[in-house]
């Protein structure tokens, strides 16, 4: 097979118009930052598509799963994170959480005139480094360059192929009465990162993203209890409407209680001064499950040995009513109704 050897040909300081013109400039681009940055037998074709072996594919599982995401986060490097590894975690973790294993991974990136190269190689690294750490790869891409002032620095589009072993069916649908919910750590922390980064407020402990890959941790948990329920990734919206998807797409109840969900001091402090509410934070490295009260104990003590779930904790059960409703039991001894997020509590937070 032969693959095209790249060398640093970029000399420019900054992105010009011309490096998305489709002429040498931009091939410059290419050659030197992605298939240079990301390095893969794949990519480094140079084709306008990624080719892979069917056989490889089905021998992994019997169904496909895809998604795609994309980012505009602000502001682009944050504690714990930056945009790119966000579009890494984001999008493998849309495919882990249905049971499938990431393989293959797109970017496309739309830069403003004037990004700085160097924050641009900075970005590419870290995508690279955590695709690799998460065991996919980025396989084929696209560039676009726009006039200064038609998009924000940078915006990155991401998708992703995965394969879903046979007898693995993991829906928003399968929630049960009896059923337990359980987290893999504490909430919040990447909204409250975000704020943090945006100068929003001045605090005395930096609070970093939560920002992680799950497909390590899932596939842990599968091999425990094959029969989850349900699993997503609260991202925008919080647990709070993950719970509310569960529950209105089951038709049952789920109740949480408020002493068993984990949210640091921090991040509890930002909410009371800013009027938010952690269950409606975003997350990027948080998972619900909704799982078999017979399994749970167990698959909660193999969560807790994994470094992504060092801190999960069962923070809820599943009941007949109310129907379609998600309620919390406080601290005090009441209850509340935990509705779905209405309106953007924080902008940009992915």
């Amino acid at each position: 097979m032969n693959t095209v050897k790249t060398k640093r040909k970029l000399r420019a300081d900054i992105i010009t118009l011309a490096h998305g013109s489709g002429g040498k400039a931009m091939r410059d681009l290419i050659e030197d930052v992605f298939v240079g940055g990301f390095d893969n037998e794949h990519l480094s074709q140079l084709e306008d598509q990624a080719r892979f072996d069917l056989a490889s594919l089905t021998a992994q599982g019997d169904r496909l799963a895809m998604t795609t995401d994309s980012y505009v986060v602000d502001p682009l490097f944050f504690p714990g994170g930056d945009i790119g590894k966000l579009a890494v975690t984001g999008t493998v973790n849309d495919l882990a959480v249905g049971g499938a294993k990431p393989l293959y991974l797109t970017c496309g990136m739309i830069i403003e005139e004037g990004f700085p190269v160097d924050d641009l190689r900075r970005i590419v690294a870290s995508m690279k480094a955590t695709a690799d750490a998460a065991g996919v790869a980025i396989v084929t891409g696209d560039t676009k360059v726009v006039h200064r002032g038609a998009a924000d620095k940078l915006f990155i589009n991401t998708a992703s192929v995965g394969v879903i072993p046979k007898g693995v069916n993991i829906t928003a649908h399968r929630a049960q009465v009896g059923d337990v919910v359980i987290i893999n750590g504490y909430v919040g922390d990447h909204g409250a990162a975000i704020v943090d980064a945006r100068g929003e407020m001045e605090l005395e402990n930096t609070i970093e993203t939560d920002c992680q890959a799950l497909n390590t941790l899932i596939e842990s948990m599968l091999q425990q209890c094959p029969d989850i329920h349900c699993m997503r990734d609260a991202t925008r919206g919080g647990i709070a409407t993950v719970l509310n998807e569960f529950a209105e797409s089951s038709g049952v109840g789920i109740t949480l209680n408020e002493t068993a969900l984990p949210v640091r001091a921090a991040v509890r402090g930002m909410c009371e001064i800013l009027g938010l509410d952690p269950l409606y934070l975003a997350n990027e490295g948080k998972l619900v499950a909704v799982v078999p009260a017979e399994h749970a104990d167990d698959l909660l003590k193999l969560m807790q040995q994994q470094p992504a779930g060092k801190d999960s904790a069962i923070v809820g059960k599943v009941e007949a009513k109310p129907s379609g409703r998600v309620v919390l039991q406080t601290s005090f001894g009441g209850e509340r109704i935990v509705d779905m997020l209405v309106g953007e509590q924080l902008p940009r937070i992915c």
